[in-house]
């Protein structure tokens, strides 16, 4: 069996089989973490460690230091970002999704993490063009399917935007 080519494993993706997607989701993930430079790929490793870990800051730095060794390696941003939306860093996750995204246009988790930073800050509308780009490159990404459900109903809800409470009250004293 010959090993299938980012563009082949993007086209099963498509497909109506969800055996072959599976399949073709593990391939791409697969051909997206190998960078060719043992160096960055054992960063790689080490980051990805330390993220199971829980070991957010280490895990940034191997990132970090992927990025400065190989800024077009996409698996270096995109690993930066899961780590900084694990922090809460949201705006940071995003830049990072967009590089991720710069080199590697129908990077599904790339698209999918960036709804969820948008969905976290209350950014409805673009969490909702997020979760249908990752579904027009896996339309069997059961995740993004729920989360689109989810930001269409508060983006609906909201006009798009956070719902905020009445304003508080002002205290200050007359002019």
């Amino acid at each position: 069996m010959t090993a299938m080519t980012e563009q082949e494993a993007l086209a099963l993706l498509r497909g109506d089989d969800p055996a072959s997607a599976a399949r073709a989701e593990a391939a791409l993930w697969t051909m997206w973490c190998r960078s060719g430079i043992s160096e960055v790929d054992g960063l790689l490793d080490e980051g990805v460690q330390a993220m199971e870990r829980r070991d957010l800051s280490e895990a940034d730095a191997c990132f970090t230091r992927i990025i400065a060794r190989a800024p077009r390696f996409a698996e270096g941003w995109n690993k930066r970002a899961t780590v900084r939306y694990l922090a809460g860093q949201y705006d940071g996750a995003i830049a990072d999704c967009r590089e991720t995204l710069a080199r590697k246009p129908h990077h599904f988790g790339a698209l999918s993490g960036q709804g969820l930073c948008h969905m976290a800050l209350g950014q409805y509308r673009e969490a909702v063009d997020l979760f249908r780009r990752t579904l027009a490159v896996h339309p069997h990404l059961d995740a993004a399917r729920h989360n689109l459900a989810l930001a269409l109903a508060e983006a609906v809800r909201g006009n798009g935007h956070r719902l905020a409470g009445p304003p508080p009250p002002d205290h200050s004293p007359p002019p």
